[in-house]
């Protein structure tokens, strides 16, 4: 197996899904020439040609609503979006197309449309590129919304949205594009949608997170480990919308302490409705409160004062301590 970053692997798994069905395309503004803004399409215009890596003018509506015809004429397009900051430009097209065709149609057409973007803080970057707006998609009937967490879910992840036969928002935190690198499979590697994954196994605090904030979920179970002899299970929700519910209470029915983890704003966010799960699935189990780690709700602050925003492994252990010592 390769040793892959999450952009090397987000690209494989374009280059396989293009290889092995020749309806998927992809469309998107820069993709094709200049292999995106950050080269995550890198060669697949040599490849594949102008007709299945396709440039689009800047406009993000028509991005869309182009892959939402593609798809109802049998095709299955990849949508980029440069930053998920943009892509309020093509709300509408979610909201009244994408999200709602199917039942539109009572079932007989579905939309196997994949609409990819980058998203999160951590590279310094301006305003409208650093935002976590996960619960907008998430919260929106039709559309199911994945966020890998490293390259190997990454391109597993991606493959299987491409050949679903429903919409995918799949969101791609850019912190972790070239942060690490992880094993990837020779063979494709498929994953499916609506599964949370235990990626440590735990007895004491269940830590349930997402995205580019996996990383410092797993440096506090470590810290935990080697300073409080506390052993910390890790949750990985990998698709937001629809939620493995199954996973997420049996998890906090073992440890009975849960600690909710994720970079986008508080109030209202997919850690809300995390907690109003376990609430309703686990509640007689807890040995406290549940505590969310979250942003603040303040617009994303400017990349001289981000680290103050993101979160990190200290802010997870802290609140880690507070639950086990409740």
């Amino acid at each position: 197996m390769a040793q892959m970053t999450m952009v090397q692997s987000i690209n494989r798994a374009l280059d396989e899904a293009l290889k092995q069905n020749d309806r998927v395309v992809l469309l998107g503004q820069d993709i094709g020439q200049d292999e995106g803004v950050f080269r995550v399409t890198a060669d697949l215009l040599k490849r594949y040609g102008e007709k299945r890596v396709i440039d689009t003018p800047l406009a993000e509506g028509a991005i869309l609503g182009g892959a939402i015809g593609m798809a109802i004429y049998g095709l299955i397009p990849v949508a980029e979006m440069q930053f998920s900051g943009f892509f309020y430009q093509a709300f509408h097209q979610v909201e009244q197309h994408l999200s709602r065709f199917r039942n539109r149609t009572r079932g007989r057409f579905g939309l196997p449309v994949v609409v990819r973007m980058p998203y999160g803080g951590g590279i310094r970057a301006v305003e409208h590129h650093s935002e976590s707006r996960e619960a907008y998609y998430a919260h929106t009937p039709g559309i199911q919304m994945v966020i890998p967490s490293g390259p190997r879910n990454a391109r597993a992840l991606l493959l299987e949205s491409i050949f679903n036969p429903d919409p995918v928002i799949f969101f791609e935190p850019k912190a972790v594009y070239r942060s690490f690198r992880e094993e990837v499979p020779d063979d494709p590697e498929r994953m499916p949608l609506g599964k949370a994954q235990v990626v440590r196994e735990g007895t004491d605090i269940t830590l349930i997170s997402y995205g580019a904030t996996m990383r410092a979920v797993l440096e506090a179970a470590e810290e935990l480990d080697e300073k409080d002899h506390v052993a910390a299970e890790i949750v990985d929700l990998l698709t937001v919308s629809p939620l493995d519910t199954e996973i997420i209470a049996k998890s906090a029915t073992k440890t009975g302490r849960v600690v909710v983890i994720h970079e986008a704003s508080r109030s209202f966010g997919v850690g809300a409705e995390v907690v109003a799960r376990i609430v309703e699935t686990s509640l007689m189990h807890l040995q406290a409160p549940v505590k969310r780690v979250t942003g603040y709700d303040v617009q994303f602050p400017y990349f001289a004062r981000e680290r103050a925003y993101l979160i990190n492994s200290d802010r997870v252990v802290h609140a880690a301590r507070e639950v086990l010592a409740f």
